[in-house]
């Protein structure tokens, strides 16, 4: 018993002495909380999200009869069937089937209609023919008729004037009423040919419809127009096209069958940073899904519009990189990490932001021998700012505020005039720039015309 205490004693004492002989001394957390002035390439960069997709891809569309056809009136038909997203296809390979019942219906409609014509045709053809028998006899009744009244009048040359002028007359009215008739057929002839002409036409178009829609139905299953990966289409609120989706005459694709060779990321920019980016700028890329793969890129669009995304109130810009490798891992849709580099400055001194303290319009930082040293800041980045005087190279800078505060004495009084001067300078800036907007805003005329000449001569 006694020696099982001694070994738990013994244990103590040998935990207690390894801690005072490996803790670490004042020197070593002065180390660990010290930073050296460095001097190099500095970058300025704006650090932005975006999303993969092709320079450019082929559409795969729905029939385009109805999107031409003036005649077929179908609004929006579902997506049945889709093959699964990343599927490759070759040319002529199944890729989809629409759904077939709303143009079903309308085709039933269709050929209820194409019956009524059809009656309507043979209708109108039998009206026409029985009424065109009917004037012929007549014609020849009336021809008779006109026959007999010459054989009166030839009989009654030997008769009284009285009966003879009795006889001319009526075979004068018996002529007349045989040319008014044959008038009448002729124009009866026109009028069936234009009833049967309509007839026709009604017939012709009501069987055209039923072979359009026939036609647009044989088309419902949708087939690849080249080889490639089917990736869906983005709706324009940015859901995608799947199964239970729709296409309209406006919008006809189905899915898409992108470029994978090269290859765009997507991205927005805050208006804040948009006026730090510019098109020809070089990017770092890197894939979210392959932290261990990177890439470069070039900014080679940016949008001059700004716009408000979905469930934010903020105001962003879209900006378009093109991405220099290919990559078979690349994937449309997928995200990016985007490091646009806006500026370089070469051999500048820098230091961490977190060795940066302020106090009112003063810029300084905590040095290890006890000096509370003025600076004259320059530019930022995420993680660095430039020194422009104050430090030099592989001055030791603390990074924190040290505890005993009271013993750092101030140092670079003669700054306050560098900073002093750029203050008034920036000011001075400001308000120039103030006095230009104003005036644009009151000769808005001539704001436009110097804006066209600037387009011109640019």
């Amino acid at each position: 018993m006694k020696r099982k205490h001694y070994i738990i004693i013994s244990t103590v004492l040998v935990v207690i002495l390894g801690i005072l002989l490996f803790r670490p001394g004042k020197g070593d957390n002065l180390k660990d909380l010290t930073v050296k002035v460095e001097k190099g390439e500095f970058e300025i960069l704006v650090t932005i999200t975006g999303e993969l997709q092709a320079k450019s891809s082929v559409d795969i569309m729905g029939p385009s009869e109805l999107r031409n056809s003036r005649e077929l009136r179908i609004r929006e038909i579902k997506i049945q069937d889709l093959v699964p997203e990343g599927t490759v296809v070759d040319s002529g390979q199944y890729v989809g089937t629409l759904d077939r019942t709303e143009v079903s219906t309308s085709l039933k409609d269709l050929q209820d209609e194409l019956e009524t014509s059809e009656s309507q045709f043979i209708k109108t053809q039998l009206d026409t023919t029985m009424q065109l028998r009917e004037l012929r006899d007549q014609l020849v009744n009336l021809r008779f008729a006109m026959e007999e009244k010459q054989i009166v009048l030839d009989q009654s040359k030997f008769e009284p004037p009285a009966t003879i002028r009795q006889a001319t007359i009526e075979l004068e009215k018996s002529e007349r009423a045989y040319n008014q008739a044959k008038d009448n057929y002729s124009l009866k002839v026109q009028q069936a040919n234009a009833n049967m002409r309509e007839s026709n036409i009604n017939l012709d178009q009501a069987k055209r419809k039923v072979q359009q829609l026939n036609n647009v139905i044989s088309k419902f299953t949708i087939f690849a127009p080249q080889g490639g990966m089917v990736i869906y289409k983005k709706e324009w609120s940015g859901q995608k096209r799947k199964v239970g989706g729709t296409i309209n005459p406006w919008d006809l694709a189905v899915a898409t069958l992108p470029d994978l060779s090269v290859m765009n990321s997507k991205t927005y920019v805050n208006e804040i940073d948009i006026s730090k980016i510019k098109t020809g700028q070089l990017v770092r890329l890197g894939i979210d899904a392959f932290p261990d793969r990177k890439y470069t890129g070039e900014v080679v669009e940016v949008a001059n519009i700004g716009e408000q995304l979905q469930n934010t109130d903020a105001k962003v810009f879209e900006v378009l990189i093109r991405v220099d490798q290919s990559d078979s891992i690349m994937r449309p849709a997928m995200t990016t990490s985007n490091q646009i580099i806006t500026n370089v400055y070469n051999d500048v001194l820098f230091l961490p932001l977190e060795a940066i303290h302020n106090e009112d319009s003063l810029s300084f930082v905590y040095t290890t021998n006890n000096k509370k040293q003025i600076i004259v800041p320059g530019k930022t980045n995420e993680n660095y700012m430039i020194i422009e005087q104050g430090v030099v190279l592989g001055d030791e800078i603390l990074l924190s505020i040290p505890e005993n505060i009271d013993k750092f004495k101030l140092s670079g009084e003669e700054l306050l005039e560098v900073i002093k001067e750029r203050k008034v300078q920036k000011e001075l800036a400001e308000k120039q720039r103030e006095e230009r907007n104003n005036k644009s805003d009151r000769n808005p005329k001539r704001s436009k015309m110097q804006g066209h000449r600037t387009s011109s001569s640019n």
